[in-house]
């Protein structure tokens, strides 16, 4: 089997027993395991801080940096996943509810082509 070919269910499932296997339930709190997908996501961020949107472009092409990169995400979905999995949270479900409620608030007929908060089109 490819990695392409793995399913979500079956990437949970490995965080799970990956988790389960070093005894880390204990310290998978919901602030732990908050704080670590805002870390996680911080060092994802710090590759781009003070790059241009051209620089930030350039660095995907780097394939050393690009590994990097790929890894900050992975640490980041993997503590989301983490989360789901402990406290019973059904992430393609709350996936699919956000996107309803989200485009809700920015209807493609006012939004297209624009970035402005939602707020901004409720005045």
């Amino acid at each position: 089997m490819k990695n392409s070919d793995i399913t979500l269910q079956e990437i949970k499932t490995r965080i799970k027993q990956f988790i389960k296997e070093r005894d880390w339930e204990k310290y998978h709190s919901p602030k732990n395991i908050s704080m670590s997908v805002a870390i996680e996501a911080a060092e994802l961020m710090e590759h781009f801080q003070w790059l241009t949107i051209d620089e930030s472009h350039k660095l995907l092409k780097n394939k050393k940096k690009r590994v990097e990169i790929e890894d900050e995400l992975a640490d980041v979905m993997i503590y989301v996943i983490d989360f789901c999995n402990l406290f019973g949270i059904d992430i393609e479900k709350s996936i699919l509810n956000k996107l309803k409620k989200t485009a809700k608030k920015y209807p493609v007929r006012l939004v297209k082509g624009k970035m402005h908060k939602y707020t901004y089109y409720n005045k």
